[in-house]
């Protein structure tokens, strides 16, 4: 057995072992000035970075939770080893021999140490991907081209081959020095009914590795029909190295690619990760076995050091209702992230493999670029199976969506979709719904005299507002400019002319201001020829509630707030409402033009620019034009 570590050698191990790179392995890091570096603590959950390195001193330290240390103590805690174990790790990645005193040179592990265990992978990865190139592997290797992976990316990703019988592994392993206890504990290997067997036979093999690089599992994919076993992949089970809440399937060849671009892509399987990378998404990853969860999005935050919004986690799913539904489940822990994140679905149901194979490279470059923010794909899914074109399946669609919206924990964020909701609903009364939803999230409704009451789950979404729309405050200074343009089209047709009948309904935000411009449209609108009495009551009789009827009288004879020229504040006020169209036209095309890739979607991305710059031209004109209104 080994003896002690010699001191010489640990303070080489020390030297040669540049902190910055070995954490650089497990988190992302950024300059903090005075020659230090920080990132996310992988050792405690934070939002903002305050784990710091100083790569000057070889030392660490976390101002939240008081870890710190040196590069040794570091590695002893991310990869919860002893001691010896430590410096052998980084004595490997630094190619030093160590010497025992009282055991001699050597590098003999003890048995059944973590180091051993990753040994034991390694040699095995090494074994399987020997096997693929066997005649008995020629399915596997079939398999493979039949995607599109070639042999180079068959290397690259480390692919193997599980042979036929039962212990073949296994009885290289022990060939190789290895004990069957070290075997079993690193789940290689079991116990059968007569003796030691593999765990894997006769399948497609992907070593898993984690941030260091080191094979900790393997992910195994059915390729023969009369296979035993009828799942279709089988993992590695749960051992000291392989935990599969925390390990992704191609995260050693995307972390310094995720760091770099701010970006991770979650997809759905191996072969899918396979098809990124060749594709030129570098920063994709798999979960293995398991649902995508907490501790995979922690993983994925240090590499994003996610705490300025500047990231993106963009999840693939199939296009089918399990992949919706998956979505769907990472609505509820997307909140963890405050980076952006993102839904990305392939036409037709296909995964990017599949679609890689049907459309090419650039189809799957595509399908990142042209990803939905993943509040609005949650939303709109569960919107699909409401009939929207009736009043009873818009008000069934609130009442199932508004607390849905009230989970958002962002206040700006949840307006931004409250309003959005009305939106796709189809629901007058925007503000109404912005107000509900607020109520939902807060669990509190105000009342009459002013003191809040509790909202109760059992009432409906808008249950208030469903009975009828409510009057319009005439003080209001938001809605000030739609009431001087109705009373315009009212009392003053021949001056609103055609710039009011082709306002579009948008423009109206109130309910009852909406309602009057559809009556009035629908009277024949400002030059059908009426005015006076004729065309007021030719509206009312357009009106379907009362309270719009009695809104419509007052507009009619209530005086116009001008005070010099009438139709240069009768067009100023028209512009003005203009202005507020064309404004959030503006806002939603810059907001796609951040998710667009301005290299990869270069013709999309020059379109959305010269409309940009056109409504922006139109929008000072407006502004122009409304400086002689209110």
């Amino acid at each position: 057995m080994a003896g002690r570590i010699r001191d010489s050698d640990v303070a080489l191990v020390r030297d040669r072992s540049r902190i910055d790179e070995v954490v650089g392995d497990h988190v992302s890091l950024r300059r903090a000035g005075g020659g230090a570096l920080k990132g996310l603590c992988p050792f405690h959950d934070e939002k903002s970075p305050s784990f710091n390195v100083r790569p000057t001193h070889g030392t660490y330290h976390c101002f939240g939770c008081g870890e710190g240390g040196d590069v040794i103590a570091f590695v002893m805690k991310v990869e919860h080893l002893g001691f010896v174990e430590a410096v052998e790790r980084l004595a490997d990645r630094a190619g030093i021999q160590l010497t025992y005193e009282g055991g001699g040179a050597t590098v003999q592990r003890d048995r059944g140490t973590r180091s051993r265990l990753l040994e034991a992978h390694r040699a095995a990865a090494e074994f399987y991907a020997e096997q693929l190139a066997s005649p008995d592997a020629m399915p596997a290797r079939e398999f493979l081209a039949q995607r599109g992976f070639d042999e180079n990316a068959a290397r690259t990703f480390g692919c193997g081959f599980a042979p036929a019988g039962w212990d073949r592994l296994t009885k290289h392993l022990l060939g190789r020095g290895f004990e069957l206890t070290e075997l079993i504990k690193a789940q290689l290997a079991k116990e059968g009914r007569q003796g030691p067997i593999d765990r894997f036979h006769r399948r497609l093999l992907w070593p898993i590795r984690d941030l260091g690089g080191d094979v900790v599992g393997f992910g195994a994919r059915r390729i023969f029909d009369d296979d035993q076993i009828q799942a279709k992949y089988l993992n590695t089970s749960e051992s000291p190295i392989y935990k599969k809440s925390t390990v992704l399937f191609g995260l050693d060849l995307a972390k310094r690619e995720i760091a770099k671009r701010r970006q991770a892509v979650v997809v759905e399987g191996y072969t899918d990760v396979m098809a990124m990378h060749l594709a030129g998404v570098p920063t994709a990853v798999a979960s293995c076995g398991t649902a995508f969860g907490a501790d995979h999005m922690n993983v994925l935050r240090r590499l994003l050091i996610d705490d300025d919004l500047n990231g993106e986690v963009i999840f693939t799913f199939d296009g089918d209702a399990a992949g919706q539904k998956a979505a769907l489940k990472a609505f509820e822990g997307e909140q963890q992230f405050s980076a952006q994140t993102y839904i990305a679905i392939a036409p037709d149901g296909m995964d990017p493999c599949e679609l890689r194979q049907d459309k090419g490279d650039v189809a799957v470059r595509d399908l990142v670029a042209r990803r939905t923010p993943l509040f609005e794909f949650a939303i709109r899914t569960q919107l699909q199976t409401y009939d929207l074109d009736s009043v009873d399946g818009r008000v069934e669609a609130l009442k199932k969506m508004v607390p849905f919206v009230a989970q958002i924990k962002d206040r700006a964020k949840r307006d931004g979709y409250a309003t959005k909701l009305a939106w796709w609903v189809g629901w007058d009364d925007e503000s109404a719904v912005v107000r509900r939803v607020r109520e939902t999230a807060t669990g509190r409704a105000p009342a009459k005299g002013g003191r809040s009451r509790p909202v109760d789950p059992n009432q409906g979404a808008l249950a208030v507002e469903v009975e009828g729309p409510t009057r319009p405050d005439p003080r209001d200074p938001e809605l000030l400019p739609q009431r001087e343009a109705l009373k315009a089209a009212l009392q003053l047709p021949e001056m609103a002319g055609p710039g009011y009948d082709s306002l579009p309904d948008e423009v109206f935000t109130h309910p009852v201001y909406r309602a009057l411009h559809r009556a009035i449209r629908d009277a024949g609108g400002v030059c059908g020829g009426l005015s006076g009495p004729v065309f007021v009551d030719a509206v009312s009789q357009r009106c379907d509630q009362q309270v719009a009827r009695s809104v419509l009288t007052e507009l009619s004879v209530e005086a116009l707030q001008v005070r010099a020229d009438e139709y240069r504040y009768v067009q100023g006020v028209l512009a003005r409402l203009q202005q507020r169209l064309v404004g959030s036209q503006i806002v939603e095309i810059k907001s796609r033009l951040r998710r667009v890739s301005p290299v990869e979607d270069a013709d999309e991305y020059r379109a959305l620019f010269g409309d940009l710059i056109a409504l922006e031209e139109y929008n000072k004109e407006l502004r122009d034009q409304s400086v002689g209104g209110l």
